[in-house]
């Protein structure tokens, strides 16, 4: 079962959904860490899946919120999204990066590699670190396999940085990236501001 705050989260706009579910613990089977990096994507916006309506592929972006959308980068990598707002609306969030922070073992083996920095800088990285595959597509998100932990009540609040969406071709302007501000674990630092 989802944090009450996080729950009405899942219930809004995926840019708002984006921001805070970053410092949100998510375990797939009991493998995973905190959420450092997440990118919103609607319907009303080119680089969306749903934005061209409706099909087989992306059908489970237009079902309830707080299911799994997952979807095959490039015929290779299974990414993880989380879908949001009404049934029927066409909007989620790109799970990114991760802090692994559970069953480390289990994601250095199936990622063949030790660096606990890359396990899961990157949304294909996450997808494989956790186990993701197109049997999680349309999945509850607050039933096992999956667990979202909200961060503890006595948990600092996070410094978010903000900035375009990485990867994509269309509507590259949008600033629906979000990130964990001074993260070791993102997929990519954020562009710095020039000084004034």
């Amino acid at each position: 079962m989802l944090d009450a705050d996080l729950a009405k989260a899942f219930e809004g706009p995926s840019d708002a959904l984006a921001r805070r579910l970053i410092g949100v613990t998510v375990l797939v089977d009991g493998v995973g860490g905190r959420i450092v990096e997440t990118e919103a994507y609607d319907s009303t916006e080119p680089a969306a899946h749903s934005f061209g309506g409706m099909r087989p592929r992306n059908a489970s972006l237009f079902g309830a919120p707080g299911h799994a959308y997952v979807y095959r980068s490039y015929g290779i990598h299974w990414c993880l999204n989380f879908v949001c707002r009404e049934a029927g609306h066409g909007a989620g969030v790109l799970i990114r990066a991760l802090e692994p922070t559970h069953g480390l073992a289990r994601m250095r083996q199936r990622r063949g590699l030790e660096d606990l920095r890359l396990l899961c800088a990157g949304p294909g990285r996450v997808g494989q670190a956790l186990g993701v595959d197109d049997s999680f597509n349309g999945m509850a998100l607050d039933v096992a396999p999956f667990q979202l932990l909200a961060a503890p009540g006595d948990h600092p609040p996070l410094e978010v940085e903000v900035g375009p969406r990485i990867g994509i071709s269309k509507a590259v302007d949008m600033p629906w990236r979000f990130g964990e501000k001074g993260s070791r674990f993102l997929s990519k630092p954020f562009a710095r501001k020039p000084r004034a």
